[in-house]
C-alpha cells in the first residue's frame, strides 16, 4: 500500500512538524503491519523514554501514534495506542466510545527511530480471529506533544468540530481482507 498522508488537524498547530505518513500492510495470518514517518523538527518534540513494552492507558496524554479499524456492516470497533516508548494499549467498543473493554491480545512488537529530522515507528500486531477475514475500514493517526506544552493531533481524516479519533469519518482507509490461497 502506499503511504497515507495524515493531516494535522485544523484547531491544532504543526509546532515544527513538517509532515506525518503512515503505511500499512495486511498479512495473510491476521498481520498488520504500520510505519509511521515524522518529519520535522525532533527537538522539539516530547518523545517518552524508551521503557519495557507494557500495556497502559493513556498513552495519547503524549506523543503516541493510533490505529482505529473496524467492520463496514457494524459499529464495533478496535483502538490501538503505540508509543515510542515501546507501551501499548488495545481495547473495543461496541458502538462509538460505547462499550469499552480491553481487548483480549498479544503486545504489538514495536521499533522506534529517531534522527535529527525524522522520527519512524514500525509496528506489528495480530488482529483479533474473528476481524482477520473480514475487510475493514481504519482510521490511522498521531498525537504529537512538544516541549513547550502543545498538542497537535493528525489523522487521515477528521470529522467537523473538535479532533475525534473515534468518529467513523477518520476511518477513512480501505483494507481489504488477505487470502491465504
Amino acid at each position: 500500500m502506499t503511504e497515507v498522508p495524515l493531516m494535522c488537524h485544523a484547531q491544532s498547530l504543526a509546532d515544527g512538524i513538517e509532515s506525518i505518513g503512515v503505511t500499512i500492510t495486511r498479512g495473510t495470518s491476521g498481520e498488520i503491519t504500520l510505519t509511521y514517518r515524522v518529519s520535522g523538527e525532533m527537538d522539539a518534540l516530547e518523545i517518552p523514554a524508551r521503557s519495557k513494552p507494557d500495556r497502559i492507558d493513556n498513552l495519547w496524554k503524549t506523543t503516541c501514534f493510533e490505529l482505529f479499524t473496524g467492520h463496514f456492516e457494524d459499529e464495533n470497533y478496535l483502538e490501538y495506542n503505540f508509543s515510542p516508548s515501546s507501551q501499548w494499549a488495545a481495547y473495543q467498543f461496541a458502538s462509538y466510545r460505547e462499550g469499552l473493554d480491553d481487548l483480549a491480545t498479544n503486545a504489538p512488537d514495536i521499533k522506534f527511530e529517531q534522527s535529527k529530522d525524522a522520527l519512524t515507528l514500525i509496528v506489528t500486531l495480530v488482529l483479533p480471529d474473528a476481524w482477520r477475514e473480514h475487510d475493514l475500514c481504519a482510521g490511522l493517526s498521531a498525537v504529537i506533544a512538544t516541549k513547550s506544552g502543545n498538542i497537535s493531533y493528525w489523522a487521515a481524516a477528521h470529522p467537523a468540530g473538535e479532533p475525534d479519533f473515534h468518529h467513523k469519518d477518520c476511518f477513512a482507509v480501505q483494507l481489504e481482507a488477505r487470502s491465504a490461497a
